[in-house]
């Protein structure tokens, strides 16, 4: 088991073998996303592209709350007893688990549906309460397939929960891309593509639980053990997985509750600056609702903007354990050299990734969304690619806090970033309207990067010189920024948009490349946090 000591070479491989996997999943769900919300927006347009996103924060908000701290809470007791061989500790605490799931699960969903018109109206958009009800059921699923993630993790098996996360994805990217594209043939309102679009959500869930029930049995059936210990109570294993699970959603929440505000503060401010009627107005007049068409607009650069995290995923997931093992060994410089290169390597990583979203923030938009308001659209762009850098920052720095024992300094810093920006928010929008939504986005995450950094020199032991962190990838990525720009802007007027904007990225990732070897801003020693990294360095000569 990975519980095992970090000085056991084969079980320290299999931790990070499993970290991988995870990760690796994780980033095939987002590339699916991108592939799913892309033409979906096009398919729908920025209406209905409104009305999709609205269901899909409140669908955040109340799945955060039931499900952000239960699974952890569940593959760590799970790890725990299985550890030390109690096998009807294991079982009961699966069935206390599933049973809370299961009616936390029915809650939400019926809240859901049967709020779906007053919570979608709050938030400005009355109209998105038929995809907020197709959304409805998606929460009693994932509920319950968090319980069969949650046992498969605590067994140290993390492939159930990558292929279903894969399968879940790939279900709603079919699903929903085909009813969308069905319903839009046939002429339906923007509000009934936008249900049936979001509808996917719902069916990649259930397909991905019939999955995780499969593996649940398939294994189950194998199992033949001696099963003589005596497990605890019902009642105590809920206290337990309640006390672990608890903090964690209260700290979980803090991004899914400031959406939900963010998107109802800015529709609502420009429903009151536009002086637009209600939606149900527009909906009865056969007219496009202004706002909701507004917002969808902003969504669709909000897709692209949150592409450049998905790149630290594998790096978060080896960070944790590579400093948590230095800081049990008590190796303080070990744990200070690995915060540096994974600041490194993220930095190497979205630093291109952000200046590249500013440099070609039009003509990216323009080749992916044709048909979109260019003139929330484009601008939008380019501050949300300022802003993906700090948010890469933020969620390494986090990482490194919490391997460092600092759980709740990242925590108390998000709510200061959140609150910020709501409070930008509702200056900008009145100014400058729906682009004013992304400079709170910019504010809320350098306020967060800039101050876990701080709180990383003062805090930890042998700290990351940041000069040495961020200030080759810097030099590079904005050279490679400006060259990427002066060729689309050459090249524009003889191949067009698509063809030049291709180009120009190709460009861009040669530039950076060379600058990157030339510069000699990437070691051997950071790569090796990478999966397959010592294999990267052999090729790159390092």
């Amino acid at each position: 088991m990975f519980l095992l000591s970090d000085h056991t070479p084969e079980k320290k491989s299999t931790f990070f073998g499993g970290a991988a996997i995870l990760a690796a999943g994780i980033a095939i769900v987002k590339l699916i996303g991108a592939l799913y919300k892309i033409p979906l927006g096009n398919i729908l347009g920025d209406e209905g592209f409104g009305h999709f996103n609205n269901a899909y924060v409140i669908f955040n908000l109340l799945l955060m709350i039931s499900t952000a701290g239960l699974p952890v809470a569940l593959s760590k007791t799970i790890s725990e007893a299985n550890a030390l061989g109690r096998r009807n500790q294991v079982h009961r605490v699966f069935r206390v688990a599933l049973i809370t799931f299961f009616v936390l699960g029915a809650t939400t969903s019926v809240v859901m549906y049967a709020f779906a018109g007053p919570l979608a109206k709050w938030q400005g958009d009355g109209l998105a309460f038929q995809a907020v009800r197709a959304l409805a059921p998606s929460c009693f699923f994932v509920c319950v397939l968090s319980t069969f993630r949650g046992y498969a993790q605590g067994h140290g098996n993390m492939v159930p929960t990558s292929v279903s996360q894969v399968v879940e994805a790939v279900g709603k990217l079919l699903i929903g891309l085909g009813l969308a594209w069905v319903m839009v043939q046939r002429g339906a309102r923007s509000e009934d593509s936008a249900a049936g679009a979001i509808f996917g959500v719902t069916a990649g869930a259930g397909i991905a639980l019939l999955y995780l029930i499969f593996d649940y049995i398939r294994h189950r059936t194998r199992e033949a053990e001696d099963l003589r210990d005596r497990p605890e109570s019902h009642r105590v294993i809920l206290c337990r997985l309640l006390a672990i699970a608890i903090p964690i959603t209260l700290c979980s929440a803090v991004t899914p509750i400031t959406s939900w505000l963010d998107t109802a503060q800015v529709q609502n401010i420009l429903r009151d600056v536009m002086h637009a009627q209600p939606a149900q107005w527009y909906k009865d007049n056969g007219i496009t609702d202004p706002v909701v068409a507004m917002y969808g607009s902003y969504q669709k650069a909000m897709t692209i903007y949150n592409l450049p995290s998905s790149f630290m995923v594998a790096l978060t997931a080896s960070v944790i354990p590579a400093i948590s093992a230095c800081r049990a060994r008590r190796n303080q410089r070990g744990a200070g050299h690995i915060a540096e290169s994974a600041l490194r390597v993220g930095a190497l990583l979205a630093c291109p990734a952000g200046i590249g979203l500013i440099a070609l923030a039009g003509p990216i938009m323009k080749l992916l969304y044709p048909t979109t308001n260019h003139a929330v659209a484009d601008p939008s762009m380019a501050i949300l690619g300022a802003a993906s850098i700090f948010v890469c920052i933020m969620l390494l720095c986090n990482a490194i806090l919490q391997a460092n024992g600092f759980v709740n300094l990242p925590i108390a810093v998000m709510v200061v970033g959140c609150a910020a920006k709501l409070l930008v928010n509702n200056f900008m929008v009145k100014i400058i309207g729906a682009v004013g939504a992304p400079v709170g986005t910019l504010t809320c995450y350098t306020i967060i990067a800039v101050a876990e950094l701080v709180i990383i020199k003062r805090v930890i032991p042998a700290a990351p010189q940041y000069f040495r962190v961020f200030g080759k990838p810097l030099v590079a990525s904005a050279l490679m920024g400006v060259c990427a720009w002066a060729f689309h802007g050459l090249l524009v007027g003889h191949l067009g948009n698509g063809l030049a904007t291709l180009g120009a990225i190709c460009v861009a990732i040669v530039v950076y490349g060379i600058l990157v070897l030339a510069l000699r801003a990437i070691s051997k020693e950071d790569l090796a946090l990478m999966p397959k990294g010592d294999r990267i360095a052999k090729i790159l000569r390092l």
